[in-house]
């Protein structure tokens, strides 16, 4: 672990050199994340115009939920986001040739040397409305102390969700398709499991299961006796990864490097 935090260390040094050479980007990046939490936000907004209640929630517990994913997004777009484009890349261009060769996980060379420095600024927006939305509907401290937590296990799932897609991009070589389809599947995250109905509420809680990276937590963390949700979100996630470690091995296998 202390050398790959070492590695990651260096990692982060070249993703903020690298921002700072390119300044007129790095602002647009930061009014573009700006934009994405408001229009969230409106949006949820512009639907409590006009009700009372979505299921059981109150305007209240919905805000506290987006401004959950809110935050499970800051952190992906942050510091994992940008290396499923590259990863598409590196098998199309010979890349993964030289990932493969260094001392360190390849898993985690592909999946996480890429930060982006101006969204990881834009932090405050995301957890003050969480801090605010939190008090609304009266958090108390155990809770506060949980909701970090909560929130990267919401992160990892995400992540484990699309590092087990990407594996598709052995065979796709082009990462368009896989990308836009992991995009979409972000899209129906931001909303809690109430708003889904039938097949959708099945397929999305439990064969791809986007609906739990914010759902079972802010359940789990309204009320502790919701525990199920938790221990199928983290019993999925090791099957997750234990499919993308064989799913890795026979893409590898599949890779036609630069060299072949």
């Amino acid at each position: 672990m202390k050398h790959h935090w070492r590695i990651y260390g260096e990692f982060v040094k070249n993703c903020f050199a690298e921002a700072m050479s390119y300044r007129l980007h790095f602002v647009l990046l930061i009014v573009m994340d700006l934009m994405f939490y408001l229009s969230v936000m409106g949006t949820v907004e512009f639907l409590f115009l006009h009700l009372d209640h979505i299921g059981s929630w109150n305007r209240n517990d919905f805000m506290f939920f987006m401004a959950f994913m809110l935050a499970v997004q800051h952190l992906h777009m942050t510091f994992v986001s940008e290396n499923f484009w590259n990863f598409s890349y590196d098998i199309r261009m010979g890349q993964l040739d030289y990932i493969l060769l260094k001392p360190a996980s390849s898993l985690f060379v592909v999946f996480f040397r890429t930060i982006r420095p101006a969204t990881l600024l834009n932090g405050v927006f995301p957890w003050a409305y969480l801090w605010f939305f939190g008090q609304r509907i009266g958090l108390v401290w155990w809770q506060w102390l949980l909701l970090p937590v909560l929130v990267l296990l919401g992160l990892a799932l995400m992540t484990s969700i699309e590092i087990l897609l990407s594996m598709s991009m052995f065979y796709t070589v082009e990462s368009m398709g896989v990308n836009f389809l992991r995009m979409q599947l972000q899209q129906v995250s931001r909303w809690p499991d109430l708003v889904y109905q039938g097949a959708a509420r099945y397929v999305f809680g439990l064969f791809i299961p986007v609906l739990l990276i914010g759902s079972s937590p802010v359940h789990f963390l309204r009320d502790p006796h919701q525990w199920q949700g938790m221990a199928q979100m983290l019993g999925l996630m090791g099957l997750i990864w234990i499919a993308i470690r064989w799913l890795w091995q026979r893409g590898l296998r599949a890779y036609e490097s630069a060299s072949s």
